[in-house]
């Protein structure tokens, strides 16, 4: 069963330009094939506010989505970006999704 893995992120209004700078470098060892490849939304109308970030991405299972958070919270490089970005937050918290395939 594919599951769609979402990492939602509130930030504060005011500070959105650091905290997408710190984003970048995600992305950017993301690129690098470190970590799982997701992509970046931010809400042009949505229920959620304006200052959130969402980053998802597919796995072939559950099992996989959960052997991935697990690698990229023992990296490091992951560690130290989150110790940056986590004065800028306000929430954050993780969902997953089962992908339907009718």
């Amino acid at each position: 069963m594919a599951i769609l893995l979402r990492l939602v992120q509130q930030f504060h209004a005011s500070q959105k330009q650091q905290f997408m700078q710190l984003e970048k470098e995600f992305a950017e060892v993301e690129k690098r094939g470190f970590w799982p490849r997701g992509e970046r939304l931010t809400p042009i109308s949505s229920r959620d506010p304006g200052n959130t970030l969402i980053w998802q991405c597919r796995f072939d299972n559950l099992a996989a989505a959960e052997a991935a958070l697990k690698a990229i919270e023992q990296s490091p490089e992951h560690t130290e970006l989150v110790n940056q970005q986590m004065n800028y937050f306000k929430d954050t918290w993780i969902e997953f999704y089962e992908i339907l395939d009718y």
